[in-house]
C-alpha cells in the first residue's frame, strides 16, 4: 500500500517524463549536431576561423552539454523510482551505465576547452605558431568527436535495462521496451563502427524509444494498479 508520505507511481512517472522532454530540451543539438558544425575535415585553419566565429555558441554548447550529463544522473533517479519494482538488479545495472557514462563525458568536454584555450591568443602560447595552435586545437576537436563515441556506447547500453523493464513491466507499453532495445543495438552498433573505421548513423533508429517513453510517463505516467501489483510483489 502507497502512505500518505510517498509520492504516487502516476506522480514519479510524470516527474521522469518531464526530466526526459524538457529536462535539457537543446541536449540533442548540442550533442550530435553542434560538433560537426564547425569542423571542416582536413583544414585546421577553417575550423579555428569558425570555432573563433561563433565562440560564445561553441561555449554554451560545452555548458549545456555538462548540464545535460548532471541532469542524466536525476533522470535515472526518477526512473529506478518508476521501475524497480520490476528488477532491483536490473534498475541498478541501468543505473550503473549512466553513472559510468556521465563522467566520461564530462571529461570529454576537456578537449573542447583546450581547443578554446589553444586559440585564445594568451600570451604564454606565443612560443607556438599559428598554425601549430590551429593544428593543435583541431586534434583537440577531433579527439572529442571520438571521446563523444565512446559515451555514446554507455548512452546506449543503459537502453537494455530500460527497455527490459518497460517490456516486463506490465504497466506501460511492450512496444516501447522492444524500441529502447532496439536503440541500445544502434547506438553500440554505431560507436563501435566509428571505431573500425565506417561511418554509420543510427540516428534514426535510436531516436523513437526514448522519445515515446518520455511522452508517455509524462502524459499518460503509468497503470497505477499494476505498478501497485508489482510492488507488492517485489517488497
Amino acid at each position: 500500500m502507497i502512505t500518505r508520505t510517498e509520492i504516487s507511481p502516476l506522480a514519479k512517472a510524470r516527474i521522469a517524463g518531464f526530466l526526459y522532454l524538457f529536462g535539457n530540451p537543446f541536449a540533442p543539438f548540442f550533442l550530435l549536431t553542434l560538433p560537426a558544425r564547425p569542423i571542416v575535415r582536413g583544414d585546421a585553419a577553417m575550423t579555428a576561423s569558425n570555432i573563433l566565429a561563433s565562440e560564445s555558441l561553441f561555449r554554451l554548447g560545452i555548458a549545456d552539454l555538462l548540464y545535460y550529463y548532471v541532469l542524466s544522473i536525476f533522470l535515472v533517479i526518477a526512473l529506478y523510482q518508476v521501475l524497480n519494482v520490476v528488477s532491483k538488479n536490473m534498475a541498478w545495472l541501468m543505473v550503473i551505465f549512466v553513472l559510468v557514462g556521465v563522467p566520461i563525458g564530462m571529461l570529454n568536454e576537456l578537449n573542447n576547452l583546450a581547443a578554446l584555450q589553444l586559440l585564445s591568443g594568451a600570451d604564454y602560447l606565443n612560443v607556438f605558431t599559428t598554425g601549430q595552435l590551429q593544428a593543435l586545437a583541431y586534434f583537440f576537436i577531433q579527439l572529442h568527436s571520438l571521446g563523444l563515441d565512446i559515451q555514446m556506447i554507455f548512452s546506449g547500453l543503459w537502453l537494455f535495462p530500460l527497455g527490459y523493464l518497460v517490456f516486463k513491466s506490465g504497466f506501460l507499453p511492450r512496444i516501447i521496451g522492444i524500441l529502447l532495445i532496439i536503440a541500445c543495438i544502434g547506438w553500440v552498433l554505431q560507436s563501435f563502427a566509428t571505431f573500425l573505421g565506417y561511418n554509420l548513423s543510427a540516428t534514426l533508429i535510436t531516436s523513437w524509444g526514448e522519445l515515446i517513453l518520455g511522452l508517455w510517463l509524462l502524459i499518460k505516467g503509468v497503470d497505477v494498479e499494476q505498478w501497485q501489483k508489482r510492488a507488492l510483489e517485489s517488497a
